[in-house]
């Protein structure tokens, strides 16, 4: 990889920066093509537990740099599908929780990155900000169906149409963010709280996460038979062997992801 996008890894956790911070971490070609390779690599490595997601210097990102120069609008639905659906798809799917630390703020695609996370942090002066009908655009990465999930219709609309910043706290009462924290503490407690669910049964997550997605398509009957189906599996796993045993024993459990 090269600059646009850093990838660490400190244990069974691996931490994906976007690294341009000059710009705000706004998306170019390179950055798009670099943060795919990062998160199919963190979906990928067995040995990664858990991911977190942040941006370096002032922000989590500004959104797409559009310094780059303006495309034409089948150009953009290409983009769109192609460079930037592969690394959302890849947060929402992989077995493994992703956690966004929002540091700064998040705009524009860089929103929809930061909520299609499944847990999320943010500095208490942080915001988030949908800027597209300011431009002559709608929200996209799939923030329609984030924000709208995360808190109705009406306040995702207006987000959407009145360019506002959304602060920390507000975030927090909407159920956007898990958790606010001290600016210059985000990345201890993002980092702490990956390190804690690294501890947890990965099998269990990967399939607690797989029905939390799914969850809202099903009806409850067709929810409690896909929970069944995926607890009949988990049931029948190593992890759930070792995790009973460990409880019996009143000792910690020591989970292999089998």
């Amino acid at each position: 990889m090269t600059d646009s996008v850093l990838y660490e890894t400190e244990g069974p956790v691996a931490t994906i920066t976007l690294n341009r911070p000059d710009s705000l971490n706004s998306f170019n070609d390179d950055m798009r093509v670099e943060l795919a390779s990062a998160t199919a690599q963190a979906r990928e490595d067995s040995a990664i537990r858990a991911v977190i997601l942040t941006g370096a210097g002032r922000c989590f990102s500004a959104g797409a740099d559009l310094k780059a120069g303006f495309k034409t609008g089948e150009e953009v639905e290409q983009i769109l599908n192609e460079e930037y659906r592969p690394s959302l798809v890849d947060i929402a799917e992989m077995d493994k929780p992703v956690i966004s630390a929002i540091n700064g703020f998040a705009a524009g695609i860089g929103l929809s990155y930061a909520l299609v996370c499944d847990l999320a942090v943010m500095g208490e002066n942080a915001f988030l900000l949908s800027p597209f009908s300011s431009i002559g655009l709608i929200p996209d990465g799939g923030s329609t169906w984030l924000l709208a999930r995360a808190m109705g219709h009406m306040n995702a609309y207006q987000m959407a149409v009145e360019n506002d910043r959304l602060p920390a706290a507000r975030c927090r009462e909407l159920g956007l963010v898990n958790k606010t924290v001290a600016d210059d503490a985000l990345m201890e407690a993002a980092g702490e709280w990956a390190t804690r669910l690294t501890g947890k049964a990965p099998l269990a997550l990967a399939r607690t996460k797989k029905m939390m997605r799914q969850a809202p398509t099903l009806s409850y009957a067709d929810a409690i038979g896909a929970e069944a189906a995926l607890q009949r599996l988990c049931f029948d796993s190593a992890d759930c062997k070792e995790g009973i045993t460990a409880f019996l024993e009143k000792r910690e459990p020591r989970f292999t992801g089998t």
